[in-house]
């Protein structure tokens, strides 16, 4: 420790990186915003399943119509009855049926006036005989119930004669088709997770550089450690925060499925089974996580005030959302060279990969894989760490008051590591 610091002013990459990660980590977890932000996404996902909760019985209330039988009193019975018959087997496909006038022979009824005068929940009245029956209703509705309506006179004209023979069922507990499609929903909806996940939390530490760089602490760091340990040590402590964060929502998510009664034996299982799935969802956000968190940082590195990240970080975030869109596609196009390339270009290769795991039983593509997004966040950070200090050195050479800042700077970090060493 003290050679490196006698040496140079400069503790190691590694060391230097693991004192800027500690430091990050501990002011944003202990913190009040980060507590905040914790509670924030919690919020939207309460008012969407109020909102889900109100809209299902406004749905259900506006799918509740009937259908009217204005006929004579036996041929009412006779419809109301088949009606029932049918619905037995049928279920919710046959409307329900009330009685809406008995009519004496001579008599008629005008469902037309009834229909548009708009009388309660009554959207069609069925008039004439079960041997010709009339049906009252808009063009929508004509054309949704007429075969029904069809179905149940024919079937009140010899209900006697009616018998539905008995089917037997067996129940399989899986299909190709259902398993398939099973899995389909789980790669799509995992892909959303991630993207939404990383998107959420990558912007952090934009915002946390440009506080640094206003203050002028990311020059002491410059001054008494390399700039490339800055940019691992801010991206790994993030990381962290954003893997803290995931786990209180995740735990908050998992007590909510479990009061519902619910389990991921409810859901389809991916192709690599859930404990290998959840591993590699974890090992693809950090990927993907690190990959545009150095994205970030170059950017933030470009920007001195708030505004300026937010102009400048909206082309990084609109690109993020085409390779969305990219790795998408690529679940449509298994095998295919949609796939390839999703699974080539870095940034959509945690989602591409991520829906292969779903998909398929195959792991060794997912060690290559990992491997392959590792190559990129170091050459990403490095690109990002250079960019920084052409922006911050760009000055020239430092005179020796700021060796001798970089010196103290190194003796603090060494002191504040010791512990850890």
């Amino acid at each position: 420790m003290n050679r490196a610091v006698q040496s140079g002013g400069r503790l190691p990459l590694l060391q230097a990186a693991w004192v800027i990660a500690r430091r990050d980590f501990t002011a944003i977890l202990f913190s009040r915003s980060f507590i905040f932000f914790l509670l924030g996404p919690l919020f939207p996902v309460v008012v969407m399943v109020m909102a889900g909760g109100v809209g299902a019985q406004v749905q259900s209330a506006a799918a509740s119509v009937d259908v009217g039988v204005a006929m004579q009193s036996a041929d009412v019975d006779a419809m109301l009855a088949a009606r029932e018959d049918l619905a037995a087997q049928l279920g919710g496909a046959v409307p329900p049926m009330v009685a809406v006038a008995r009519l004496q022979p001579g008599e008629t009824y005008d469902a037309r006036t009834v229909l548009e005068n708009a009388q309660g929940s009554l959207a069609a009245v069925v008039s004439g005989s079960p041997q010709a029956p009339v049906l009252i209703a808009t063009e929508g509705h004509v054309g949704r119930w007429q075969g029904m309506v069809g179905m149940i006179a024919e079937a009140a004209q010899e209900p006697a004669a009616r018998a539905y023979p008995p089917v037997a069922t067996r129940v399989v507990g899986t299909s190709g088709a259902s398993q398939s499609s099973g899995r389909l929903r789980t790669a799509q909806g995992a892909q959303v997770m991630l993207f939404l996940l990383i998107m959420l939390l990558a912007g952090m530490v934009l915002s946390n550089l440009v506080e640094e760089k206003g203050n002028k602490i990311i020059e002491i760091l410059a001054a008494a450690i390399p700039m490339d340990a800055v940019f691992l040590g801010k991206l790994f402590a993030m990381l962290g925060v954003s893997v803290v964060g995931i786990v209180v929502w995740g735990a908050t998510g998992a007590s909510v499925l479990f009061a519902a009664g619910q389990s991921l034996s409810d859901f389809a299982n991916p192709g690599v089974g859930w404990p290998v799935f959840l591993l590699l969802f974890a090992l693809y956000f950090a990927m993907g996580y690190l990959l545009l968190g150095s994205i970030f940082l170059a950017v933030g590195s470009l920007a001195t005030t708030v505004r300026e990240v937010q102009t400048m970080a909206m082309p990084a975030s609109m690109m993020q959302i085409v390779v969305f869109f990219l790795a998408s596609l690529a679940v449509t196009d298994r095998g295919g060279w949609v796939e390839a390339v999703a699974i080539a270009f870095p940034l959509s290769s945690p989602f591409t990969m991520l829906a292969r795991a779903a998909m398929e039983e195959t792991l060794w593509p997912h060690l290559l894989a990992l491997a392959w997004q590792g190559l990129w966040v170091a050459l990403f950070v490095k690109a990002g760490s250079t960019l920084f200090r052409r922006r911050v050195m760009k000055s020239g050479p430092r005179s020796s008051g700021r060796r001798g800042l970089g010196r103290a700077m190194a003796g603090l970090f060494s002191k504040g590591s010791g512990g850890a060493a």
